[in-house]
């Protein structure tokens, strides 16, 4: 199933340095601690006067923000990974929660504001920050949330769409929907294009026709998921817009929360 939109042109480049983005999730925009016990002491996961371990800012969280979002969980692999989870461990909605995966530009701070929309919609959100483990994080994301009573609802955007897509059939029982923004089929070491076969959840993709590559590699990754009990492809032809900032459109975004609720509900 696939849906055109037309949307005024406007070209901005895709963006895939390879830095290190449910998931959506990379490493250059935005500063996080380096979890080796240094940093600085005023909110990047460094230590306070007093030793104490401050909770990571991710770069764009005020201090308060930071203590009462900023926690940690275990990656499937076992290691500790950051998040910004707004309502704190024992906030957040009762339903459905949603794992954000950020693409290779940025942190958690880039799934920020639409992390605090999706939370006062009633949503437990998670926004992974990315210690380059993608996979392995938005597993153990997804298993975070299970475990506080939350369905599990994958949302990346470029190198996280390959992540959330790429993670999604490892998770048990799979999500119960996925969202891909500008995701390639490949990604490092991430396989999207042969992990979607694998996929039963419903899945929507969107990209725009002007961001270089990534538009074809969602008319592929549609076309291959084919066990997916829905997946539909919202390409937007005469723009260019890539991952998060697709969400800018007012349109998109409100075809993006149509498909949360659907599933999440």
């Amino acid at each position: 199933m696939t849906a055109v939109l037309r949307a005024p042109v406007l070209r901005v480049p895709g963006i895939l340095s390879a830095a290190a983005l449910l998931a959506a999730v990379s490493l250059t925009g935005c500063g996080g601690g380096d979890g080796d016990g240094g940093g600085d002491a005023d909110g990047h996961g460094g230590r306070s006067a007093t030793g104490a371990v401050a909770p990571d800012d991710f770069g764009c969280l005020t201090s308060e923000e930071a203590k009462a979002a900023s926690l940690p969980f275990k990656s499937a692999d076992g290691t500790e990974t950051g998040a910004y989870v707004p309502g704190g461990e024992s906030g957040g909605g009762t339903g459905a929660g949603i794992v954000l995966a950020h693409q290779s530009d940025g942190t958690a701070c880039q799934w920020k504001d639409k992390a605090d929309e999706l939370y006062r919609a009633g949503y437990r959100v998670l926004a992974v920050n990315s210690a380059g483990q993608e996979v392995s994080e938005i597993v153990g994301a997804a298993g975070y949330l299970r475990g506080k009573g939350a369905k599990k609802l994958l949302m990346g955007a470029s190198k996280g769409g390959t992540a959330v897509l790429t993670a999604a059939p490892a998770v048990r029982p799979q999500p119960d929907a996925v969202i891909a923004l500008s995701a390639p089929t490949v990604y490092s070491a991430m396989n999207a294009l042969d992990a979607v076969p694998k996929l039963t959840a419903p899945v929507l993709y969107m990209a725009a026709e002007y961001d270089e590559s990534f538009g074809e590699d969602a008319k592929a990754l549609n076309k291959a998921s084919t066990k997916a009990s829905e997946h539909k492809l919202i390409y937007i032809r005469g723009a260019g817009e890539h991952g998060v900032a697709l969400l800018d459109s007012v349109e998109n975004w409100a075809t993006v929360q149509a498909f949360l609720k659907k599933y999440g509900s």
